[in-house]
């Protein structure tokens, strides 16, 4: 007599709701400043990425003068890479974090 084995039933863990989830914290891309492109450039790459107004390109542009960086952008991180490899095509020195 050949018998099946007994398979047992898979178990499934129920949220008590006790559980703390933590939220996705978004990327963030930041520009830091460097001693080869001119401030007029870095405002203008500014605009031309993220499509911000003059004023507000210009003030994340002295931004990363006078503080040497500054936050530009913040997302997704499939999002927040693709905007900091157009920042390094336009020459400028991006990197990514985790936001705190």
């Amino acid at each position: 007599m050949v018998t099946s084995p007994t398979i047992a039933p898979e178990r499934i863990d129920v949220p008590t709701g006790d559980e703390q989830l933590e939220r996705d914290r978004p990327w963030l891309v930041v520009v830091h400043n460097d001693p080869i492109n001119l401030m007029s450039y870095v405002a203008y790459v500014f605009q031309k990425v993220f499509n911000y107004s003059r004023e507000k390109a210009h003030k994340l542009m002295l931004q990363v003068h006078n503080e040497g960086k500054a936050i530009v952008s913040s997302g997704p991180r499939e999002k927040s890479e693709a905007e900091c490899f157009t920042l390094h095509s336009y020459g400028l020195w991006a990197t990514l974090t985790k936001d705190a």
